[in-house]
């Protein structure tokens, strides 16, 4: 079972080597990124975008672009619109954004001709490596949906499924969280959790096990279930996925985690016809890595599946 960022690389490389399509490529965090997973034997790389600029970044960083294919297309949102295309095509496997607006990379990934829709919803998924954590943690939806429904709560749990069944755990447990463990019919986030569990027990959310609602701790640390005596619940802390009521909850997590702890993660879009790395400028390279390897690994349950 995959249990670490280490644990995620080791399993990439043991696969066939992917190929990474990357949006506007002239950005000197990206390129770092780029060259990293080429190193580590996770990604070669299709850089699209003003080759100018790509070969100027690249020799401040004293980066050899020898083995690297450059696209120059000066025009980000042709350059993205190109990127896009390779992926949709299959002449690459995973799409990353560069220098340009998320804003208009959403919409090359949303182009009804070159893009990668699929007809589901998206949806965010963060995978974290927490220090005295035993497992890999998957937040969802922390950047993407603000306000989900119990019908695109559905979609979420369905899209980071396939990511965790990707990074090697096959029966993950789903928490659906709330700020308390019992339904209250004044708290609507309980009454779509108690929902969710249901349709989870009656077959139409398959491939894990679902069990809310459920405070945080509950669901994370064993002992505050032992402690609260919650141990007749599916899920007695040791839940793979954090389902997050709203956007805000899930981003304050997020940043929570990333600022105060010690911690590893990397990030991509789902729901899409291939992996979609979405990183800020103010991810770390490490997390700019750790994304395309995830997105490495989906991609080769993608080509499995696909097959």
């Amino acid at each position: 079972m995959t249990k670490t960022f280490d644990d995620l690389i080791s399993k990439v490389t043991a696969c066939s080597k992917k190929k990474l399509s990357v949006a506007v490529a002239q950005d000197d965090a990206v390129l770092e990124a780029v060259r990293a997973a080429k190193e580590k034997n996770i990604a070669d790389s299709i850089l699209v975008g003003d080759a100018d600029k790509i070969r100027a970044i690249a020799a401040d960083m004293n980066m050899d672009l020898s083995d690297y294919e450059i696209v120059d297309i000066k025009d980000p949102i042709e350059a993205a619109t190109k990127a896009v295309e390779l992926v949709h095509n299959g002449e690459a496997d995973m799409y990353m954004k560069g220098l340009i607006d998320t804003k208009d990379f959403l919409k090359s990934v949303l182009n009804k001709e070159v893009g990668l829709r699929t007809g589901k919803p998206l949806s965010h998924v963060c995978v974290f490596e927490i220090p005295g954590c035993d497992r890999l943690l998957f937040l969802t939806d922390v950047a993407f949906i603000p306000y989900p429904t119990l019908e695109d709560k559905v979609g979420i749990i369905n899209n980071t499924v396939e990511v965790v069944h990707a990074c090697g755990i096959p029966n993950p447990k789903v928490a659906p969280l709330a700020a308390v463990e019992v339904v209250n019919p004044k708290m609507p986030v309980t009454v779509e959790a108690a929902e969710l569990t249901k349709m989870n027990e009656e077959g139409k959310i398959t491939g894990c096990i679902v069990d809310g609602p459920l405070s945080f701790d509950l669901a994370y640390d064993p002992e505050a279930a032992k402690h609260k005596g919650a141990t007749g619940r599916k899920i007695v802390g040791d839940a793979d996925v954090m389902l997050f009521p709203d956007i805000h909850a899930g981003n304050i997590t997020y940043k929570c985690l990333v600022h105060t702890c010690d911690v590893k993660n990397g990030n991509i879009l789902t729901g899409t016809k291939a992996p979609v790395i979405l990183t800020s400028r103010s991810d770390s390279f490490e997390v700019k890595v750790n994304s395309i390897a995830l997105a490495a690994v989906v991609a080769e349950e993608l080509s499995k599946k696909n097959a």
